[in-house]
């Protein structure tokens, strides 16, 4: 019950088109075939995204398409592009913008970048007018990029003229990928990912530059005595569980050696209140879903006493996984999706971890703020994102972090955990729809 499912896959249009790994992308620009294409959600500024929580965008336009020529990119290999095209012309910023969200989610890119390119020509340059200026010149750049095209130094200037954080994004990403110069990439980006939400493209590429800098251990032991995980587990279930669940419940009962517990509703609710208070409480009580007040618990939780978390739809993947968990040397232990997200339904960490007291402050910021913000963005996988960029951005300006962290890829993920056959998922309301 957690948004990390598919969360991997829904990292938006407007400044990313998904959390894409570098292999990726690269593949793209040696023989321009696209990876599959991904469900997702417009991805915006925060400035874009506060807005968008709130009110439908104003028709504005102080260029007339006219003076920009008709459309000079075929865009027929994309269907639904195509057709929007037919159906809304490419002759307001609007229309522009919509098939180019199209293409970027298709990973139809260079043509992405061209759209996004016109909506930016067509703006009345408002700053109030969303979607920004800068916003559309920024992914129009960052697709390019994708593209394995070479951006202008006028280009960049000109983004620097409206945003210098964009611009140092576009600058670091360059780096990267053009130059394989991990280490200036990552300076150069420095916390540009500060602009967008928690759980944003940015987040993901300036966790796959660190990465290559670092490896698995992020944060290594060194010569400190560190604590070890708990041997905790906790899961959750809102109410009245399944068949498949109640039986998941019982097997990690049985679980010899470790500390079974699981939370559902009522439970957590009092549990929040008592360790918390009454703010957290009602901010779990207020969640639009199950999988975001699990999201909410999970980092709690796990905060507060240490251990291991477990989606209610994950196993242990046996007595070796267990064994595994038991001898864990990290003071946290992460795992990431195939395209640098974080996986938030199994995670370990000793109690008072740097990472998670900044998800705290990511999750209330974002409960505050952004109420109705995408939950993999507003309570999921999104704050861990931020709370690992956010710590090496410290220690690579010289601050301590005292917890030990490794982050291990996608192909460690499935020797720890299972998913089984959830026949409820089929049944209930999406979190993807809240």
């Amino acid at each position: 019950m957690s948004s990390v499912k598919n969360a991997a896959e829904i990292s938006g249009a407007a400044s990313g088109s998904g959390a894409e790994d570098f292999d990726e992308w690269e593949r793209v620009r040696e023989d321009g075939e696209a990876p599959q294409a991904s469900e997702a959600a417009p991805e915006l500024s925060v400035a874009e995204a506060e807005r968008t929580e709130q009110d439908a965008p104003e028709t504005f336009q102080s260029v007339q398409a006219s003076a920009l020529g008709p459309v000079a990119i075929d865009i027929s290999h994309d269907p639904l592009a195509s057709e929007k095209l037919r159906i809304l012309g490419g002759d307001t910023i609007e229309s522009c913008f919509e098939i180019a969200n199209i293409l970027h989610l298709n990973r139809n890119v260079q043509e992405a970048a061209y759209f996004y390119r016109r909506a930016f020509d067509l703006h009345d340059k408002v700053p109030t007018h969303f979607p920004t200026a800068p916003v559309l010149l920024q992914v129009s750049l960052l697709c390019k990029l994708k593209a394995g095209e070479n951006l202008a130094s006028e280009e960049l200037a000109e983004l620097e003229r409206y945003c210098i954080p964009f611009a140092d994004y576009i600058r670091g990403m360059e780096k990267a990928w053009r130059q394989g110069d991990y280490e200036g990439a990552f300076r150069q980006i420095g916390n540009a990912y500060e602009e967008f939400h928690t759980g944003e493209e940015v987040d993901s590429l300036t966790l796959e530059v660190m990465r290559r800098l670092y490896g698995e251990w992020l944060i290594p032991q060194g010569d400190r005595p560190q604590k070890r995980i708990p041997k905790n587990i906790f899961l959750y279930w809102d109410a009245n569980p399944p068949p498949e669940i109640e039986e998941n419940f019982r097997r990690h009962r049985e679980i010899e050696g470790f500390n079974v517990q699981i939370f559902d509703k009522e439970r957590a609710a009092n549990w929040l209140y008592q360790y918390y208070g009454v703010e957290a409480r009602s901010m779990f009580l207020s969640a639009r879903h199950p999988a975001e007040a699990a999201d909410f618990l999970r980092v709690h939780v796990i905060n507060l006493l240490g251990g291991w978390w477990l989606d209610a739809d994950l196993r242990i993947n046996g007595p070796e996984a267990l064994k595994m968990m038991a001898e864990e040397t990290a003071g946290t232990a992460l795992f990431l999706t195939h395209n640098n997200v974080v996986h938030n339904d199994f995670f370990g960490s000793v109690p008072n971890s740097e990472l998670l007291n900044d998800c705290l402050l990511s999750l209330y910021r974002n409960g505050y703020q952004h109420s109705g913000l995408y939950i993999a963005y507003k309570t999921g996988p999104g704050i861990f994102n931020r709370a690992l960029n956010r710590l090496m951005h410290r220690l690579v300006n010289g601050m301590e972090i005292s917890t030990s962290m490794r982050v291990r890829d996608h192909e460690a993920f499935p020797v720890w955990t299972e998913e089984f056959d959830t026949p409820y998922k089929h049944n209930l309301p999406s979190w993807h729809a809240a």
